[in-house]
């Protein structure tokens, strides 16, 4: 080597090594950040092992020292003033990196689904998502988006969306979460100070992923999973082996409580099944009416179908399009093809027929359909124009849409519970160990939160559930902040008739988590729709997520609830409802008669009940119970009631009754 090329490898190698040297930060401490005012906000990072690291803010000119640790870490704790900046803060190991434009303010985490994860445009497309973008020009709210990542292993670094903390702006709020930004919009409106919003969210995941391990498994029903996730985690575990082994086993469970499986015979797969007393349906399209709204579990549908007789001994192909949940698909008592996970609903099938199956124009098409959650069912294709069929290989097609036979097999708590992958973002602490614990210790204001589709057929153990998030999160942060949530919009279609509900029933659990101190919840139950999982009015949202920050958390004169439930007296046949959170009197929200009240007796069966408000309480009764023991409100998956006050605000749904309901020692994980 020339003394030149010397020259040029020895700078480059410094010029390597002094890189290297730099220090390294979360995208927590970026240009634009918000640092919580009034608090000893931690700041942190990676140098070299036994590096002095050097942090400066410019609000007081004070410097803060420490040494990185053996494995690089170092942190200092920062002393914050009142909401104000722009302000800067330098940190140096040697080469000094300044963040710029930092703002002391109030800092909140936005977590939960997909109400949550939902943005102003995208798959989202809010209310006037056009406008509310283009009006988005607040560059005193700062957004930082945590990309969705999971990990069996707790985590130290995430990647945020973007890099950083962005300025709110027409270009930046598109694609953040629409509830939070209405939130945020709200506090910063009132409040006149900078609101630093980090969203971390996954559409589709349940509580438990959001969860550690370490406060997971002091739940029974969850040391199991936890112990899974930890033997994932291991080096030593062949992932693909370890599943498909739980896949084996899950199986043959399966197969065990089937009353349609024989050993390896499946009955009603064979040409000579007699099917007659199966349920009609129509396929595709999700199934409903009584026998299946309030289904999940395992069934099986089944149809014969004629088939040219030119395409006997070939192979053929079967395009059933999306089945919902997960499926084995039969042809003549031959497993052409399966589809398995709990969320391969929008995974359109397609199966080959082998020749051999082809062994007459008759053939018996039968899919066991795995159904998770909600919606049941061969969907078909999102194109309308395309529909489920059993095509030849020159093309030729026999549709096999219209009248199609089912059976419901097992009801979902009686089914074993289906292995999750470990790229399932539903697995127990994966969400919360890639996309909560590298937020830890950063300062924060509080936590909003919009969760629970995903655990609604769970929505008694989710009683448990939530106060466990929550105090786990607290713990983390080793801080009791304030915690408020949404409670689940109405959905599905209205009931007739007042029954029992999945959906109710979560809506209660998330309600029983306000005894825990400093919570509080905003009531949503009038701005859903039938068909749509994601109300469209974020702003509605948004604001009500804010009312009770503003008056628990920042002290302002303002309702955060409407009518709660308090209490209950049995006059005769009639029953006198007792309410706390009333704000100028009760009222109907539309000016109609009270509705949404339905009344048991001793049988336990609910009517309908007439409702009218006396003296400041809502008296109900109902010509069929002369003897009335409980009182429901608004207790359905998508309720009509229309109860409120002077604040407009609608009254929280609630039972007098402590009955099981239909969620009760549900665990399905």
């Amino acid at each position: 080597m020339t003394m030149k090329l010397r020259i040029v490898f020895l700078v480059a190698v410094a010029m390597s090594m002094t890189c290297k040297a730099k220090v390294e930060m979360s995208p927590l401490f970026s240009d634009n950040m918000v640092l919580q005012q009034q608090s000893e906000a931690p700041v942190w990072g990676k140098a070299k092992a036994g590096k002095k690291v050097v942090v400066t803010t410019s609000w007081d000119g004070k410097k803060y020292e420490c040494r990185a640790e053996a494995d690089g870490r170092w942190r200092v704790d920062v002393s914050t003033p009142k909401a104000g900046g722009p302000f800067e803060i330098t940190v140096s190991d040697g080469k000094p990196v300044t963040l710029r434009d930092v703002m002391i303010g109030e800092v909140w985490l936005c977590s939960g689904q997909s109400n949550m994860d939902m943005p102003l445009a995208g798959w989202g497309q809010i209310n006037d998502y056009k406008r509310e973008i283009a009006s988005a020009d607040h560059p005193n709210i700062r957004l930082l988006h945590v990309a969705n990542k999971m990990s069996a292993r707790p985590l130290d670094d995430f990647e945020a969306v973007g890099g950083g903390w962005q300025k709110c702006s027409p270009a930046t709020i598109a694609e953040f979460s629409s509830t939070a930004y209405f939130f945020g919009r709200a506090l910063q409106a009132s409040e006149n100070v900078a609101i630093g919003l980090i969203q971390s969210s996954w559409g589709g995941t349940p509580a438990e992923a959001w969860t550690s391990m370490e406060a997971l498994e002091q739940m029974p029903d969850y040391v199991a999973p936890v112990e899974r996730i930890r033997t994932l985690a291991s080096p030593e575990t062949n992932l693909d082996e370890f599943h498909a082994n739980e896949m084996k086993l899950w199986k043959h469970k399966v197969d065990l409580a089937d009353d349609m499986v024989d050993g390896t015979v499946v009955r009603c797969a064979c040409a000579d099944f007699d099917d007659s007393g199966w349920i009609e349906c129509q396929q595709p399209g999700y199934l409903n009416g009584p026998l299946f709204d309030n289904f999940d579990g395992m069934l099986w549908l089944r149809k014969v179908v004629t088939i040219p007789r030119e395409w006997v001994g070939n192979q053929l192909t079967l395009n059933l399009g999306c089945v919902d949940d997960s499926d084995e698909t039969y042809v003549n008592g031959v497993l052409v093809g399966s589809t398995y996970g709990l969320d391969k609903y929008q995974l359109e099938r397609t199966y080959s027929i082998p020749a051999g199956a082809v062994t007459d124009t008759t053939l018996v098409i039968t899919v066991r359909d795995y159904d998770w959650y909600g919606w049941l069912g061969i969907t078909g294709y999102a194109d309308s124009s395309k529909n489920i069929n059993i095509s030849a290989a020159d093309g030729s097609k026999v549709d096999i849409s219209g009248k199609w036979l089912a059976y419901l097999s097992l009801e979902r708590n009686s089914l074993p519970e289906m292995p999750r992958e470990i790229t399932d973002s539903k697995n127990a602490c994966m969400l919360f160990n890639a996309m909560i614990n590298p937020l830890v210790p950063f300062a924060i204001r509080g936590a909003i939160w919009y969760q629970g589709e995903d655990n609604a057929n769970r929505a008694w153990q989710y009683r448990d559930l939530m106060k466990v998030l929550i105090t786990d999160w607290r713990s983390r942060w080793n801080c009791n902040f304030p915690f408020y949530l949404a409670q689940l919009a109405n959905y599905y279609p209205v009931q007739e008739q007042p029954g029992e509900s999945k959906w109710a029933e979560l809506r209660e659990a998330q309600a029983d988590a306000l005894h825990l101190e400093n919570t509080g919840m905003a009531c949503l139950i009038d701005i859903g729709t039938a068909d749509d999982i994601h109300p469209k009015d974020k702003q509605t949202t948004g604001l009500r997520l804010a009312l009770p920050a503003l008056a628990l958390t920042y002290g302002r004169n303002v309702a955060y609830s409407g009518p709660v439930y308090s209490g209950y007296t049995i006059r005769g046949s009639e029953v006198a409802l007792s309410f706390s959170h009333v704000d100028g009197g009760l009222t109907s929200a539309d000016g109609n008669p009270l509705r949404g009240f339905a009344v048991a007796g001793l049988d336990h069966r609910f009517h309908w009940a007439e409702a009218r408000i006396k003296d400041g309480k809502v008296v109900v009764s109902c010509p069929e119970v002369t003897h009335p023991v409980a009182v429901r409100y608004n207790w359905a998956d998508n309720p009509q009631g229309n109860l409120t006050d002077e604040s407009h605000l609608p009254a929280v749904p609630f039972r007098t009754d402590d009955w099981p309901g239909i969620t009760y020692k549900n665990t399905v994980y």
